[in-house]
């Protein structure tokens, strides 16, 4: 009987290995994705260096450094959720998670009111106010639109698997004995305020 035991600890050990390393790959595929993207912006950006300034210029580094606390804030949250629940304090981790997702929400809605002031400028791809400036800034405002526009695909992601991690702690399922899930999660959230971490600089401080 006590062999029988000690198998099946062993095999939940190895189930829960093999989620970490997957998600370890996982997140490494999405650091290719974005990395791609930051060496285009950096061939693009020595080749038009002046242009890059200029339209960087025109981006509200306000808004910018508004989400970029944002964002360090929901990741702090997230991993005192997983503290909380590594603690057996199931209500405090929830209320954190929910925290996390209102702080992502925040987020997105800032992110959309500064495309929508872009937007009302007429400055958006395939624009006749776009096309009409040069090369370098139409590559910028292009870049900007994708990387950021992506990385707000991720972020709403995040909020969906996060959303998921809650309801499974709500129900037990998630608790202090098995919390390998929501450390993913939160893997996978710390990936993306990391991301940004990178964007903002590279967009809105560019010199």
């Amino acid at each position: 009987m006590s062999q029988v035991n000690e198998q099946t600890i062993g095999h939940v050990h190895r189930d829960d290995e093999a989620t970490r390393i997957g998600m370890w790959l996982f997140l490494f595929t999405e650091l290719l994705l974005f990395g791609g993207l930051f060496i285009a912006y950096a061939v693009y950006r020595y080749l038009h260096p002046h242009e890059f300034m200029m339209a960087g210029k025109e981006l509200n580094s306000f808004l910018g450094a508004l989400n970029t606390v944002i964002l360090l804030t929901s990741s702090l949250t997230m991993a005192l959720s997983i503290a909380a629940i590594q603690r057996n304090k199931k209500n405090l981790s929830i209320f954190l998670q929910v925290l996390t997702l209102i702080l992502a929400l925040g987020f997105l809605i800032n992110k959309s009111f500064e495309w929508s002031i872009k937007f009302s400028h007429g400055i958006y791809p395939g624009s006749e106010t776009l096309l009409a400036k040069g090369s370098g800034e139409i590559l910028f405002y292009g870049l900007y639109y994708t990387m950021t526009g992506l990385h707000a695909i991720h972020v709403v992601i995040g909020m969906i698997i996060i959303g998921v991690m809650t309801l499974f702690t709500i129900k037990g399922t998630i608790n202090s004995g098995n919390n390998v899930r929501l450390e993913s999660a939160g893997l996978y959230w710390h990936l993306v305020d990391l991301i940004w971490i990178f964007l903002f600089p590279l967009f809105y401080l560019i010199l």
